[in-house]
């Protein structure tokens, strides 16, 4: 009896486990093909496009320094404010410069007088005209005759020899007297001309204590304030012109047979989105950032109203006269894995995953430099999934997003 209940005890064991094995014993399933949508790689002629990213510079920026020193006595502008060209920005206290203007005439004139002119214009037509030299030409002449008289009156052993000897002295020293004034006088016209410099310049003093905007232009800055003491050279405003304003972008270097002056480049900025101003190529830099390997182009673009501000951030796209054959896929069918870009071609109902080039993007499409054959199908969707060998089925319908350019 003992042995019969073991035996059955047994075979109970032996039967919960083998049922216990089964249950947990499960086939493996297989997920069947992955389900992708795919497009063809096609070949299409587009038109090279030029697109940075930059930074909007003011067509002219100067500060505005004090030429005279003294102190400010008016100040009439301020930040923000528009200026016309010649319009008065501010007056430095002019009283010092008025005495040495009326100075420095009061010394013309005395010259002037001594060379019998009137005018500060006028000039001397022939210096034996001018009145000191015509007094020393008439004691010349005086000298000569009496020197002549009493030479004769010798000859007739009429005069003495001594007068003969004294009328000559004054005849030499009349002589002298001429040349030394010809000289002081040439030296009086010389001395003229330095007096009228010297006048001019005091006038423009004079006249740049009145500060003036050299152009039309917008205060970017005020360094100045009524009753500050300046001297020259201190800054007094900064000025900045912004219409038109530059915009100033890089370019790569192999894009440089592409670029030229004149062409078009449609600019956005974040301030104003949707919007696009329109600019024109006007500056090339002739040489390239050897770090880089990009060089400077500018751009020119129309600001009447102000919208465009210095130191903002923009883009540019300009159309080139570049046309070219190129593959395009669209860009979903890229993927990025471990420092390179793949693309899976779907042949027989497998993938192959290939390296691939890209170039620009156009649109929802990218070009393919290398890597690709015309009319390959490449898959455009769950490509995170896929790798070389993996089993796929193409979903009917046209493929989302396939192909389409700008």
């Amino acid at each position: 009896m003992k042995s019969a209940l073991v035996c059955l005890l047994t075979a109970s064991v032996i039967l919960s486990v083998g049922c216990g094995r089964e249950e947990n014993v499960e086939a493996k399933r297989d997920p069947g093909p992955v389900v992708i949508r795919a497009a063809p790689v096609v070949t299409r002629q587009i038109q090279r496009v030029v697109e940075s990213v930059g930074t909007l510079f003011p067509y002219d920026e100067v500060i505005v320094s004090a030429e005279v020193d003294g102190p400010v006595r008016e100040v009439n502008v301020d930040l923000g404010d528009t200026v016309k060209e010649g319009q008065v920005l501010a007056r430095i206290s002019d009283e010092e410069q008025r005495y040495l203007v009326a100075q420095n005439e009061a010394q013309l004139r005395q010259s002037l007088e001594r060379l019998g002119l009137k005018h500060e214009n006028d000039k001397v037509a022939d210096i034996r005209e001018t009145p000191e030299v015509r007094r020393a030409q008439a004691d010349l002449f005086d000298a000569e005759q009496r020197y002549k008289r009493v030479r004769e009156l010798v000859d007739q052993n009429i005069g003495s020899r001594q007068e003969l000897d004294a009328a000559g002295a004054r005849y030499k020293a009349a002589q002298a007297e001429y040349d030394a004034t010809l000289n002081q006088t040439r030296n009086l016209i010389q001395e003229v001309e330095r007096f009228k410099a010297v006048l001019e310049l005091q006038r423009k003093k004079l006249r740049d204590t009145v500060v003036r905007a050299p152009f039309n232009a917008s205060v970017k800055e005020r360094q100045v304030a009524v009753g500050q003491y300046v001297r020259a050279n201190t800054p007094l405003f900064t000025l900045v012109k912004t219409d038109p304003i530059r915009l100033r972008i890089e370019i790569p270097e192999r894009m440089a047979p592409w670029v030229k002056e004149g062409q078009v480049a449609d600019v956005t900025v974040e301030a104003y989105p949707g919007r696009v101003f329109r600019g024109k190529i006007w500056r090339i830099s002739p040489t390239v950032d050897e770090s880089k390997r990009t060089f400077i182009v500018e751009a020119l673009i129309q600001n009447p109203l102000g919208e465009l501000k210095p130191g903002s951030y923009a883009k540019a796209s300009v159309k080139t006269s570049k046309f070219e054959e190129v593959q395009l896929v669209p860009f979903s069918a890229v993927n990025y894995v471990l420092g390179s870009y793949k693309a899976y071609v779907v042949k027989d109902g497998t993938v192959e995953a290939r390296d691939v080039k890209l170039g620009d993007r156009f649109g929802s499409d990218v070009e393919i430099d290398e890597g690709l054959k015309d009319g390959e199908l490449v898959a455009i969707t769950q490509v995170q999934r896929l790798d070389t060998g993996t089993r796929v089925r193409v979903a009917d319908g046209p493929a989302e997003g396939s192909n389409s350019t700008e």
